[in-house]
């Protein structure tokens, strides 16, 4: 087994950049583009946002954040494994990470919003491995055939 080190990241390295660009790329790819909610980095360097990447050695294996939305609510964002790492435990060290973040903070809800088609499956299964459940949604994100909210109670 991989023995992940996960930290927080200033979003200023190539790899964690490259990822990044992957991510959007995909969700663009992926799902019609007003149902996109990936930030961009420069929103992900926003004060209520803290971003994480996942290594394994010097490589890049996840990244991620937790967005603090305020009234003991947060957010994940931008959650993405590598693709070399996809299916080898780094989104899952990633989620327990931040989960583990997020009660250490003192919050007593987590909320995500995904996609709802084939391409996003592994992260369903993912999240709801680790207690989350669908929502009727939050923020000014509503659930469709494209978009899918999760929420968990920590």
């Amino acid at each position: 087994m991989i023995r992940y080190a996960i930290a927080q990241d200033d979003l200023t390295s190539a790899d964690v950049l490259a990822l990044l660009r992957l991510h959007l790329d995909e969700m663009y790819a992926w799902s019609p583009a007003c149902k996109v909610h990936a930030l961009p980095v420069e929103k992900l360097r926003a004060p209520d946002v803290t971003f994480y990447a996942v290594r394994d050695g010097e490589r890049l294996a996840a990244v991620g954040a937790l967005k603090e939305l305020g009234e003991g609510r947060g957010e994940l964002k931008s959650m993405r494994a590598a693709p070399d790492y996809r299916g080898k435990g780094a989104g899952r060290a990633l989620l327990e990470h931040l989960i583990a973040e997020a009660r250490a903070r003192g919050l007593t809800w987590l909320g995500l919003e995904t996609g709802r088609t084939a391409p996003f499956e592994p992260a369903l299964r993912l999240y709801e491995s680790h207690g989350f459940a669908e929502s009727s949604g939050f923020g000014d994100y509503v659930p469709d055939e494209f978009s899918l909210c999760m929420e968990r109670r920590l």
